[in-house]
């Protein structure tokens, strides 16, 4: 993220724009600190019922592949940021680490130990759905890619892809309301990113299950409560999460209206201020810090749904830099608590300001 760049004239008594940059010195340091987290089995918080003493196995028994980051989702997710990193950036220094670490963990072995565990009824709640998204959306970015390690790793993936997107299209049928938590469960955010999976493999079934399931839950939401966020743990925006899934959605028109309906005093300069961080040692309050680069990255795709020739999509940007600069100087702050997550939220937000063909191409 370079922030030596400015593009505001400093006489407009406006801060000056932070220019959104993931550039290669960012990217060695975010795959370093998790290099080191996604082979870091412990402190480990296990998401896991213990039927009997047979249970009681260490985390790397488990989840061989995603045993370290603390959690089974932080350390899917920390995969995902170190494809993505190798993709777009194939000379770090850190790429053979990155290789090994993907070779060694998207093995087919160890991968068929997670699916026959996702796959067992008793786990069927198992990271629902937080950890779903996130392992469709590192699915889609190894099957994104025409290298040839990547499509090793992304075979050795498939079978818990299968059983993720099987338990996807198993769940959705059954959720009669969204949840709009600021956390993990929040449907509209996992819903985004299996979305990004369904298309990249283009499985028409899961894209149609997803878009009209969020159709049907969200199309006549009206005044969404953004005055009211944050909670004091968030780290997603349910206002601005759902906006986001439904850019995806709905067709640009549909989308801008619905948006007004929405969100009406965020489009008439209502904006959220970032989200103040106490104590960054603390790994709940840490939360704070996600929630500025995932409001970040929405409001940018929002601005950018909204089109050039729109003006409320200057004050959208305007908030998504502020965001950002209240979050990303503090991505690797040497607290695990925050350490072992927050460069995935950070090089999500900037791959998208990079390449904006990632999904949020402005729709006209």
């Amino acid at each position: 993220m370079q922030q030596g760049r400015r593009t505001d004239q400093v006489t407009t008594g406006q801060p000056p724009a932070l220019e959104l940059e993931l550039t290669a010195a960012d990217a060695s340091r975010f795959a370093r600190n998790t290099l080191d987290a996604v082979r870091r089995e412990y402190p480990n918080k296990l998401d896991h019922v213990f039927y009997g003493p047979q249970d009681a196995q260490a985390p790397s028994v488990l989840h061989p592949s995603f045993y370290g980051c603390f959690d089974w989702h932080s350390a899917v997710h920390g995969h995902w940021m170190l494809a993505r990193l190798l993709r777009g950036f194939p000379e770090l220094p850190e790429a053979r680490g990155i290789r090994t670490v993907l070779d060694r963990h998207l093995a087919p072995e160890r991968i068929r130990v997670e699916a026959d565990y996702l796959a067992d009824p008793r786990h069927r709640g198992f990271e629902r759905p937080y950890g779903w998204g996130w392992l469709l959306k590192l699915a889609a970015e190894l099957r994104g890619r025409d290298a040839e390690d990547a499509r090793a790793w992304a075979r050795g993936l498939q079978p818990l892809a299968d059983v993720v997107a099987e338990q996807f299209q198993a769940w959705l049928p059954k959720l009669a309301y969204p949840n709009r938590a600021g956390t993990h469960p929040n449907t509209a955010f996992s819903l985004s990113l299996a979305l990004d999976f369904a298309r990249t493999l283009g499985d028409r079934d899961l894209e149609g299950l997803l878009a009209d399931w969020a159709a049907a839950c969200f199309a006549e939401d009206r005044n969404g409560p953004l005055a009211f966020e944050p909670s004091a743990e968030d780290f997603l925006s349910p206002c601005l999460e759902e906006a986001a899934l439904m850019g995806k959605v709905l067709p640009a028109a549909a989308f801008r209206d619905w948006l007004e309906a929405f969100l009406p005093d965020l489009l008439e300069g209502g904006v959220p201020a970032p989200a103040a961080v106490a104590d960054r040692t603390d790994p709940r309050t840490v939360h704070l810090d996600g929630l500025n680069l995932s409001r970040a990255r929405c409001l940018r795709d929002l601005a950018l749904r909204l089109g050039p020739g729109d003006p409320r999509g200057a004050a959208l940007e305007r908030s998504a830099r502020d965001h950002a600069r209240a979050a990303l100087p503090h991505v690797v702050s040497g607290n695990y608590g925050g350490d072992h997550w927050l460069a995935t939220f950070a090089v999500r937000l900037l791959e998208d300001a990079d390449h904006p063909e990632n999904g949020i191409t402005p729709l006209s």
